[in-house]
């Protein structure tokens, strides 16, 4: 339930923290008070969509928390889902600057609007006045039947058949009108897989020419150097000893020094194996020598070969691996395409695979919904009776149709509120106030079936008063048993049966407006109660009558 309510800087509330209990809450006050802002500071606070207009005027940004306690299975698993941690308490907070931009918070992790919204529906269901126009609108009233239903699953496995079935018709869809498409497609292809086999790609090739162009474009200075090694390596004359001979000698004397010098010895016979590493130097250069190649063709086939794989690289890959692997996929669409009637049919088999599948399960979900639609006429039938409209009737039309994304049959709610007027769609009878009470009427059974820790009405009580509005608050207070109610309300046959009774007040200096929220106590409450009654002067009669509904509802 919701604990504690924190707003500052929302519109005309500066700051105000409201605690609010178990049972029926209501909300009271002078039209243009501020009661619709403590609503809609709850809706900020659960991921509803707002506007930097919210801000009060003079403020930087404005902040809402709210902190819930003891809530329930659906919301625990929502906090799990997204990773928050639960334990006795949970406090979401939002922050709403100037610039538009949205802190968002929950249990001091980081959150966004949307996990706001998705963790709030399961905290709280508020109802508004513009909600009962929802009854207007017929394309709203199938979910009404679905919620009390209890084939939620098969409803999403519906869904999630159609939306196969829809996906197979539009690949068919494709493929039919795509034939020319698919011949150009196969050119193209043909000639990529002609390209690029015709090319004889192989893994490392491109670096591999690369080295032999440095070579083939140096190969004067290449030879030159090499050919001065194998001079000072290993070439005598007269006045020239190579390194060779030198080494080799240089070994031989120290040999001899070995006889009478033991340290010697170990510098003999590294001497000695420099020499032979000498030798295998000089016999590798001459290899290198012997296989430089001298044919200038060679050298325009590399260039011409580096270009081809440059300009291969810019359309398919940057690699050698790129390459062949974008040939293998084409060879692969280029089968698919030139086997197109085999896959049109594979794909039609599978079309109608899934379209039985859909049909099944939309026939399963109508039987489903007619058997609740009963359920649900007599259900809120019965509680438009208790709220004042005993003639009214509720029925509900199902007319079939092709298959759709919620199934395979349309929902309207039709009423009657007269003994022999046959049922009508409700946007063609229903006055503001019937609307209302049709509302409270499905939101009690559907909140029976599908139960919500808060339900805040705001105006639910609009276009009604007399006895229809005290059992209005006989139903909210009935509600308030298993779930805690929020009531804005501006009837004392509903205010009186408040649990906890808030009175928001508006006030005013040379330059601000402020909005304050305060709990009522007995006085406080007999007092509010006479003025939503009696107007600005409050007789004693008001205050006299004030006392003896709070009496009637102890």
């Amino acid at each position: 339930m919701l604990s504690e309510l924190y707003i500052e800087n929302i519109a005309v509330i500066e700051k105000s923290n409201i605690s609010f209990s178990k049972g029926l809450n209501v909300l009271t006050g002078e039209t243009g008070a501020g009661k619709s802002i403590v609503i809609d500071s709850i809706g900020a606070v659960l991921g509803f969509r707002t506007s930097r207009e919210l801000v009060r005027t003079g403020a930087d940004k404005a902040v809402v928390s709210a902190l819930f306690t003891n809530i329930g299975k659906r919301a625990e698993k929502a906090l799990e889902n997204i990773g928050v941690s639960y334990d006795s308490e949970l406090l979401i907070q939002r922050e709403i600057t100037l610039s538009g931009k949205n802190n968002c918070r929950i249990n001091g992790s980081v959150a966004t609007v949307s996990m706001l919204r998705d963790l709030g529906r399961h905290l709280i269901n508020i109802h508004g006045q513009h909600e009962s126009y929802e009854l207007m609108s017929p394309d709203l009233h199938i979910r009404y039947i679905d919620t009390l239903g209890a084939h939620k699953d098969l409803l999403e496995r519906y869904k999630e058949a159609f939306e196969h079935l829809r996906s197979i018709e539009s690949q068919l869809k494709k493929r039919r009108n795509d034939e020319q498409e698919r011949e150009r497609r196969i050119d193209i292809l043909r000639f990529q897989i002609d390209e690029l086999s015709s090319s004889d790609i192989s893994v490392g090739e491109y670096d591999s020419l690369m080295s032999e162009r440095t070579t083939l474009m140096n190969l004067e200075k290449i030879r030159d150097g090499i050919s001065k090694a194998l001079y000072k390596l290993g070439s005598d004359s007269a006045d020239f000893a190579s390194a060779i001979t030198l080494a080799d000698e240089a070994s031989s004397d120290l040999s001899t020094a070995a006889r009478y010098n033991q340290s010697a010895e170990s510098l003999s016979e590294r001497l000695s194996d420099l020499t032979y590493e000498l030798r295998d130097i000089y016999a590798e250069c001459e290899d290198i020598i012997s296989e430089l190649d001298a044919d200038p063709q060679r050298l325009d086939y590399v260039e011409n070969r580096i270009d081809l794989l440059n300009n291969l690289f810019k359309k398919y890959g940057s690699s050698e691996e790129e390459l062949i692997e974008y040939m293998e996929n084409a060879e692969k669409e280029l089968e698919a395409l030139l086997n197109y009637e085999e896959h049109f049919e594979k794909l039609s088999a599978e079309y109608n695979v899934a379209l039985d599948n859909a049909k099944a399960l939309a026939k399963e979900l109508s039987e489903k919904r007619k058997t609740v639609s009963d359920k649900f006429c007599k259900a809120v039938s019965e509680e438009m009776s208790f709220l004042d409209m005993p003639k009214a009737t509720l029925a509900v039309e199902i007319t079939p149709c092709e298959l759709y994304d919620n199934g395979a049959e349309t929902i309207e709610f039709l009423v009657s509120t007269n003994v022999g007027e046959p049922p009508k769609p409700v946007a063609k009878i229903a006055s503001g106030g019937e609307l209302s009470r049709m509302m409270l009427a499905i939101k009690t059974v559907l909140s029976k079936a599908d139960p919500t820790d808060t339900l805040i009405f705001d105006e639910v009580d609009s276009g009604v008063s007399g006895s229809a509005a005290e059992r209005i608050g006989i139903k909210l207070k009935e509600a308030s048993k298993d779930s805690q109610v929020l009531c804005v309300t501006h009837l004392p046959q509903i205010a009186a049966q408040a649990d906890n009774h808030y009175k928001i007040t508006k006030r005013s200096d040379s330059s601000r407006t402020f909005t304050s929220v305060d709990i009522l106590d007995e006085q406080g409450r007999i007092e509010e109660l006479a003025r939503i009654m009696g107007g600005v002067d409050v007789s004693d009669t008001a205050r006299d009558y004030a006392k003896d509904l709070l009496k009637k509802f102890r």
